[in-house]
């Protein structure tokens, strides 16, 4: 799929579904620990925010044994047709996990804020669970989970760690931009890692901002 592809397309690639996968899955789980009144919700708590605090390559080291020939591996290449070790779909998988708590707790902050007695309301009057996210929470959190997969995305374009381990650093196939810097930095190509350093901070900063102006106005709401 990604054959021949230069660092910034991969990393692009890579950043869409992964930064996608982890809106999703993290939104998801961000309504679940606001809704939740169970005592045990502090473990899916941790279990969200562990890829904060354990090293990256302990993440990659998890996920390598998890999607390697001895795990999940040849089960879900069977399934979906995917390989996940050394390609782009375990970049995917990396990315998205190491996303994954920036934008649960992002998303979390903005679906707190839903008024409970209007969510009553709305089952009082027959709507279903899936009605009530996006005709109440979501007009509500909008900004909160707009931020949150923003920075999911920018979390995933600069991933390294983790990716390196699952997905390896195969120049055409898997090596993104962070990784494309790293090898010039060890070739002493000074000239292209100051290129591809750029690169990465005028769109890191980018994101960045729009992230900061959606938390302005979310303050200001």
């Amino acid at each position: 799929m990604v054959h021949g592809w230069s660092p910034l397309a991969i990393s692009l690639w890579v950043s869409l579904w992964a930064g996608t996968a982890a809106l999703v899955l993290g939104t998801s789980l961000a309504r679940v620990l606001v809704r939740s009144s169970s005592r045990f919700k502090w473990i899916l708590e941790g279990l969200i925010l562990l890829p904060l605090v354990i090293p990256p390559t302990v993440l990659g080291y998890y996920l390598l044994v998890a999607l390697g020939r001895q795990g999940l591996g040849p089960a879900l290449e069977g399934i979906l047709g995917l390989r996940f070790v050394f390609a782009w779909p375990g970049a995917v998988v990396a990315a998205a996990i190491a996303a994954l708590p920036l934008v649960a707790v992002t998303a979390r902050a903005g679906l707190a804020e839903v008024s409970r007695e209007i969510e009553d309301a709305a089952r009082v009057d027959g709507c279903t669970e899936r009605q009530m996210f996006w005709r109440i929470s979501l007009p509500v959190a909008w900004r909160s989970i707009a931020a949150g997969g923003l920075l999911g995305f920018l979390r995933a374009l600069g991933e390294f760690g983790a990716t390196l381990m699952v997905a390896g650093n195969i120049p055409g196939r898997t090596q993104t931009l962070s990784m494309a810097i790293y090898d010039a930095v060890q070739a002493n190509d000074l000239r292209r890692a100051n290129a591809l350093v750029l690169l990465m901070s005028i769109a890191a900063f980018g994101l960045l901002f729009i992230v900061l102006r959606l938390n302005r106005h979310i303050a200001q709401d």
